[in-house]
């Protein structure tokens, strides 16, 4: 199917349903790859800061957090997620109907929008209070002891005290996108870096409140987000609205934004357990093990921040198009999706390889975390291929709306983890503890490409596929 009625190309909505299909794209996710390079570089810096205090319980402490940030991502992934998959989908359809069917997509546009922000509000609330009201055990849980325990608090406790507001920019943010206002994202998540950068001047250089300037810089930096996108949906968004008046939390309202909204938590829930067993057996190799993972993460987000920008942009181009009943021009977009994914772990991956040991030099001096960072590096950039591939296809089933294939592999994710962490930690000491991600991620790949190719060998998705004028449901 095509669209009927064209859009003007000074309308978001043109890239999303009518530009030559390489335009939409760098349209879309050219500035979300611009957007979570910038936060990459503040991660990079963020640990620069940190590392110029020369403390490595320090460094480790913020590594230590790096599962409960996982974890308000993953709430805020629940109603970001679900909520703007549904959003595109009914602003696709909006543009195949008239009169009273289209005022009843509006208001459902809407009650979803609303109930994406405020829901995510209250999820926030619910996780800092219980978080605060249980921070010894949970600092323990994260797996901190000795002396990266006290900084660790202090970090993860700041954390917590902002999770509202680290809950709504992230699902705004996705809100915002699902309208195709990728520029808008864009503008708020570099707005938000350099703030970030400010603050931990500020704070960390200047007030010298080291982990906790670092904590506290990351939340005021998200009220800049917040505020930004909230303004921008208020003043320039032809129909999403977030106003308290359209929050109506129905069963049919929940039961869509958490189906596939769902998955993200799933993904995330199981990879914060997975970090949690892996801090408990690295640490049995020493605080530099930790470190050094720590670091090389840091490093490996290039590829990895560029690729998950790739995802992020075409979202909202997947879930519209199906939405609108274009199937053909949705496959189009994930066909693409996957050359750029290739293309851009290839182009940043090899420089790493080469120059991505000295540049661990830059934020630690121990001799035993560079050696044993080098390692972790070159392990963690083979795996940034497969999870490229496999992030495109969970974006496809969430885009689309398809619950199970979206659940199972976001699962088999975090499930995967666990055994051949434990398997590769008894047989192969230190190097199999290293190489375990790389060799989950493979078999997740592997899962994603079974997932997606028995879905398409389904009679109904090859009858979608080949028909201009199918049903979008068919598909699925």
């Amino acid at each position: 199917m095509t669209n009927d009625n064209p859009v003007p190309e000074r309308d978001d909505r043109y890239y999303l349903l009518d530009a030559p299909m390489g335009r939409a794209l760098v349209h879309l996710a050219g500035p979300m790859m611009a957007a979570v390079a910038a936060g990459f570089i503040y991660s990079i810096v963020n640990a620069g800061f940190i590392g110029s205090l020369h403390s490595t319980p320090l460094l480790a402490a913020i590594t230590f957090g790096l599962p409960l940030t996982a974890i308000v991502m993953a709430v805020g992934g629940v109603f970001g997620t679900g909520g703007s998959s549904a959003v595109s989908r009914y602003l696709g359809e909006l543009g195949n109907v008239t009169g009273e069917a289209a005022d009843q997509l509006r208001s459902k546009v809407r009650a979803y929008s609303a109930f994406t922000v405020w829901g995510a509000a209250l999820a926030g609330v619910a996780v800092a209070v219980l978080g605060l009201a249980f921070l010894g055990p949970l600092v323990t849980l994260l797996g901190a002891s000795g002396d990266t325990a006290a900084p660790t608090a202090a970090y993860v406790g700041v954390l917590l005290a902002g999770t509202p507001v680290l809950t709504v920019a992230f699902a705004i943010e996705q809100l915002v996108r699902a309208e195709g206002a990728a520029r808008a994202s864009m503008v708020a998540i570099i707005a938000s870096t350099i703030a970030n950068f400010g603050l931990d001047i500020l704070l960390i250089l200047g007030l010298h409140w080291s982990v906790t300037g670092a904590g506290l810089a990351i939340v005021l930096s998200n009220v800049v987000t917040v505020c930004y996108l909230a303004w921008h949906l208020h003043r320039k968004s032809p129909e999403i609205r977030i106003g308290l008046r359209w929050f109506r939390p129905d069963a049919a309202t929940a039961k869509e934004v958490f189906g596939v909204g769902a998955s993200e938590l799933l993904m995330s829930g199981f990879l914060v357990v997975s970090s949690l067993v892996f801090n408990h057996i690295a640490m049995s190799y020493g605080d530099s093990l930790l470190a050094a993972f720590g670091v090389a993460q840091r490093i490996v987000q290039l590829p990895e921040a560029l690729a998950m920008g790739v995802a992020l942009g075409a979202m909202p181009l997947l879930a519209t198009t199906f939405g609108a009943g274009m199937v053909r021009r949705a496959h189009q977009a994930l066909g693409h999706g996957v050359g750029w994914v290739a293309a851009i772990v290839a182009v940043f991956a090899l420089p790493l390889f080469v120059w991505g040991p000295d540049t661990l030099g830059l934020f630690s001096a121990d001799p035993t975390v560079l050696a044993v960072g080098a390692r972790v590096l070159t392990a963690l950039l083979v795996s940034a291929l497969f999870n490229g591939f496999t992030g495109l296809a969970i974006t496809w089933f969430q885009a689309t709306g398809q619950v199970r294939p979206a659940t199972i592999l976001s699962v088999t994710q975090g499930v995967l983890f666990i055994p051949v962490l434990f398997g590769a930690h008894a047989w192969f000491g230190l190097t199999g503890t290293i190489w375990a991600i790389t060799v989950s991620e493979v078999l997740c790949c592997v899962v994603a490409v079974a997932l997606f190719t028995r879905q398409h060998r389904a009679p109904e998705a090859v009858t979608a596929s080949a028909s201009s004028d199918a049903d979008p449901v068919a598909a699925s």
